[in-house]
């Protein structure tokens, strides 16, 4: 039995663990959303998450205790100025994990972590769906307007 025994071990060394939940928040800070197994992606919650509080407050101790978890001095930079900001309102629960069916190999359950109320890329295809989206209601309402006519 496990009773008060913390966190997943996830078939890891102890140092082995903790460099994989720095790599996973170093790369999900820097990219917003990213893909691994369920149980990182709840593990990676618990590391994640105060790393994003301390962001909140822009002290240099704050700053510091965030470059000693990260090791990535740009992801700090970033974490300060513009998550901190961005979930100033929020206490808690920035992170969103969806799952998303099985992995080929192993079948192993896998899940999309992101980040919540990121803001939405501006990607070609999504601008030109609002095109044709545009195209057919104007076709749709001059349809409408020679049938009336």
């Amino acid at each position: 039995m496990r009773h008060k025994v913390a966190g997943r071990r996830l078939g890891r060394t102890t140092s082995h663990r903790k460099a994989t939940m720095q790599n996973m928040a170093v790369s999900l800070i820097q990219h917003e959303l990213i893909r691994t197994t369920v149980p990182k992606a709840k593990e990676l919650r618990r590391v994640a998450e105060p790393i994003i509080t301390l962001g909140k407050n822009p002290t240099l101790a704050n700053k510091r205790i965030a470059f000693n978890r990260l090791r990535d001095r740009d992801m700090v930079v970033k974490l300060f100025a513009e998550l901190g900001p961005r979930y100033k309102a929020r206490n808690g629960g920035y992170l969103r994990i969806l799952k998303m069916g099985f992995r080929q190999g192993d079948n192993a359950p896998m899940a999309l972590v992101e980040l919540l109320d990121r803001p939405e890329p501006a990607d070609e295809t999504g601008e030109k769906g609002d095109k044709k989206a545009v195209k057919k209601e104007t076709k749709k309402e001059s349809r409408k307007e020679a049938k009336a006519a």
